[in-house]
């Protein structure tokens, strides 16, 4: 199950009290103070797993805590400190107070161990306290008590490429065609409920992640239907790219700019990502014209139709793609706008090349 928010306390263990022992042996007089000290509660950290993609170990569990130190014991012998708590998370995981609201860690890394609380200090045993005025202490110190915190953990998915679009307008079907993502697929809106994250070859060598996300509508900035559980992974996606559905009853111009404004709206940072644009199911268009039409958008969002490329675009259909020979990448224009057909396999496999390029823009 995809779980990508967790709520619950967490708490380090205590420091376990010192002890007050003395020394009794035969033929020693003056055996004197020997009590041990208590050892260190547990510590609680955090550490990010590249090998877990969910915060589902978490559901429904309202407290962690680590375990005590153990007393000190006579003969001065410590007594032992706990283990510490590992919480193990994705990468992509935000620590957020849950009382303020306030970001306390950002977890991107694999490997990254932090420690989030430490654990109470052991107490110190009576023989701490013997002197020359009090040379027998009964006095010891109790463990300091371990430290509680209020905690939210949020999820945002990590990926190069992250599609936005419509409810149901090809991208699971582009993600299953080019990764290795199995996603749901279905002739209805809001198949994708969870994000779904797939590896994308591109040629022997290289590869990158692309993700597919839950479909957007007018307002998801404001809450609406899936609203923030969409947008918020896409915050850390290296680009984006916009799928236009042609068989939509929606325009392509008016499909594009709902999803521009969307965008900017959760986000200005995002909103100036390295984006494309994919118009997607061109194998299903009813209109009278698809080319007419696609040359209409690119018009309409300021662009000239491409005459030659590099990557291989099917030319039966009009496209755009910037031209880098000479020109140094504007990343205020879409890289490129290709009409696809993930049924057809038509320009798929010229898209992850595509997509490749663009990635290289951003480094």
């Amino acid at each position: 199950m995809f779980i990508d928010s967790a709520r619950f306390s967490v708490s380090s263990g205590k420091g376990g009290q010192g002890c007050s022992s003395f020394r009794r042996e035969k033929f020693v007089v003056k055996g004197g103070p020997d009590g041990g000290d208590g050892g260190k509660g547990g510590d609680v950290y955090f550490l990010v797993d590249n090998n877990t993609d969910t915060l589902s170990n978490y559901k429904g569990r309202k407290v962690f805590r680590a375990d005590n130190g153990k007393q000190g014991m006579a003969s001065r012998m410590t007594g032992k400190s706990a283990e510490p708590l590992v919480l193990i998370v994705p990468p992509g995981t935000q620590v957020l107070d849950d009382d303020t609201g306030e970001v306390l860690h950002d977890l991107i890394h694999e490997g990254e161990k932090i420690q989030f609380i430490e654990g109470g200090k052991g107490g110190l045993g009576n023989v701490h306290f013997k002197n020359s005025r009090n040379q027998r202490p009964t006095y010891f110190q109790p463990g300091l008590p371990g430290e509680t915190r209020n905690i939210r953990l949020e999820l945002k998915l990590i990926a190069d490429v992250g599609l936005v679009g419509y409810p149901n307008v090809g991208k699971s079907t582009l993600i299953s065609t080019t990764s290795n993502a199995n996603p749901e697929i279905a002739n209805y809106e809001f198949t994708t409920l969870t994000p779904k994250l797939g590896v994308v070859e591109v040629g022997d060598y290289n590869s990158f992640v692309m993700a597919d996300i839950p479909g957007i509508i007018d307002g998801a900035a404001d809450g609406r239907g899936l609203g923030l559980e969409f947008l918020k992974h896409i915050e850390r996606t290296k680009t984006l790219l916009f799928m236009i559905d042609v068989a939509n009853y929606r325009t392509m111009i008016d499909q594009y700019r709902v999803l521009k404004e969307e965008v900017a709206k959760f986000s200005g940072e995002l909103a100036g990502r390295n984006f494309a644009i994919a118009l997607s199911k061109v194998d299903g268009y009813y209109g009278e014209d698809l080319d007419a039409d696609i040359r209409q958008f690119i018009a309409d969002i300021g662009l000239e139709v491409s005459g030659e490329n590099e990557l291989g675009f099917d030319k039966n259909y009009p496209y755009y793609v910037q031209d880098l020979t000479y020109n140094k990448f504007d990343n205020e224009k879409p890289f490129f706008v290709l009409p696809v057909s993930s049924v057809t396999r038509k320009n798929v496999k010229s898209i992850t090349f595509a997509l490749y390029k663009l990635l290289e823009q951003g480094k």
